[in-house]
């Protein structure tokens, strides 16, 4: 089980993640060509899902944060001996923390 300051180190890296994938100017051009690409078939139900996952700050939250435990579990060598359930939890609270952390950052953005 992850401790508080694995949880912070985590939810950090979830909310950069999430800015970087979302919002930051380094990645304009492949989301531009994902938009392009979902515009050629307006249609396409899966397109649409594909371009709200990557531009919704939460649905890239919880999927970066996973990815970002999952890749701390095994690194640190924490993922075996523990019920899945707990790494769900876990889980859990890294997205909820980063969550939070981009609910701030948004709040500061409309003062």
């Amino acid at each position: 089980m992850i401790g508080p300051a694995e949880l912070a180190l985590l939810a950090l890296a979830g909310y950069r993640s999430t800015q970087l994938v979302v919002h930051d100017s380094i990645l304009d051009t492949p989301r531009q060509r994902l938009d392009a690409w979902q515009q050629r078939r307006p249609q396409s139900a899966f397109r649409e899902q594909v371009v709200t996952l990557i531009s919704c700050v939460y649905c890239t939250g919880w999927w970066v944060a996973g990815a970002l435990l999952l890749t701390w579990l095994l690194v640190t060598g924490t993922w075996a001996g523990t019920p899945v359930l707990v790494h769900g939890l876990e889980w859990l609270a890294v997205a909820g923390a980063a969550v939070l952390l981009n609910r701030w950052d948004d709040s500061r953005k409309d003062g």
